[in-house]
């Protein structure tokens, strides 16, 4: 029997702020909505911009990491899978399709502008996580030296950076350069 495939790729923006909650067991979960926009020509050639709403939701360390960060109006990509649930209310049966992600990219930079910083999330974790429950597993005497974050790194390569100033508009031409 073939498998399916259910993934879901979507980029958007909050339409509220993330909400945090715990299940009864102690789990986080946090639920948010995204707005995806899309545009299309109607039959008379016009251009018609529509809005889509999705719900996501996320668990765990990733639920904490969103309502932390996220906002209302913050652009994200969410990348994720699709899954019904239905329940009564009030008599009625009600059913609902919404995102169970995988992993979340912040999009806008940290004030929320349109910069090209993009912090991606997801359900693992981090680098210094991983090195530390190696090291705690290793059974040598010798004290692991603790890696520089990510952050560390990324203020030495901007104090490193060289900055190159253009000295005259003339395009380049792509025949002039050996490669």
């Amino acid at each position: 029997m073939a498998r399916s495939l259910n993934q879901v790729t979507l980029m958007g923006n909050l339409t509220r702020d993330p909400e945090l909650r715990q299940t009864p067991s102690g789990q986080n979960v946090t639920n948010f909505s995204l707005a995806l926009n899309r545009a299309y020509k109607d039959k008379s050639g016009e251009w018609q911009e529509v809005t889509d709403y999705v719900d996501i939701v996320c668990w765990g360390p990733l639920a904490e990491r969103v309502a932390q960060y996220m906002s209302k109006g913050r652009r994200c990509l969410v990348q994720g899978r699709l899954q019904s649930r239905s329940w009564e209310q009030e008599g009625q049966k009600r059913s609902k399709v919404e995102v169970q992600a995988n992993d979340v990219t912040f999009l806008d930079g940290r004030g929320g502008g349109d910069s090209n910083d993009s912090t991606p999330v997801s359900d693992e974790p981090a680098v210094s996580e991983k090195s530390a429950s190696k090291s705690d597993s290793k059974s040598d005497s010798k004290a692991a030296k603790p890696k520089p974050s990510n952050a560390a790194k990324a203020a030495k390569a901007k104090k490193d950076d060289v900055v190159i100033e253009d000295v005259d508009d003339e395009p380049i031409n792509l025949d002039d350069i050996p490669f």
